[in-house]
């Protein structure tokens, strides 16, 4: 079986979503009938391509960053995707973090590339934020550990304002 490991923006925009989601299944497509897919199931990226490996009868497995990580970092809103996909998943593995914080981020992050064979990364460019953890960091983990990178960021796609 070939594993992808997924990275990527939390905040697409609503239009973004279609575009990204058949930006994914493009990638997925050739992996179909070998493919197990690993993700800490994170609105956004992280959940479509999740949601793309199921549907291509692929087998997920989830990391869960921390063991507080649905009560305090799942909004209401992804709540139902979230818990699907847990139920969906073929293995979930929880961080031994007991909060969801930077070190978590980090932990599940590492477990991610340990198990992958490529790296999928929704992700537009842009380089770290300097707060660890984030899209372009992983993508930079991979890349120095020799592990093939595919970046997703189709025509259109965007992220949402952040708020001041």
């Amino acid at each position: 079986m070939t594993t992808l490991a997924v990275t990527g923006h939390m905040d697409l925009t609503e239009e973004s979503v279609a575009l990204v989601r058949a930006a994914l299944r493009e990638v997925l497509v050739p992996y179909r009938g070998d493919l197990t897919g690993v993700s800490c199931i994170a609105a956004g990226a992280d959940s479509l391509f999740a949601q793309e490996v199921r549907a291509l009868g692929g087998r997920l497995v989830v990391v869960i960053p921390s063991r507080d990580y649905r009560e305090k970092k799942v909004k209401p809103d992804h709540a139902p995707v979230f818990d699907l996909l847990v139920r969906e998943a073929a293995e979930v593995v929880v961080m031994p973090y007991e909060t969801a914080n930077r070190a978590a981020y980090e932990g599940a992050n590492a477990e991610l590339l340990k198990r992958a064979d490529r790296l999928v990364a929704v992700w537009n460019g842009e380089p770290p934020t300097g707060k660890g953890g984030g899209t372009a960091d992983v993508v930079i983990e991979a890349r120095e550990a020799g592990l093939p990178v595919d970046v997703v960021w189709p025509d259109g796609a965007a992220r949402r304002a952040s708020r001041p």
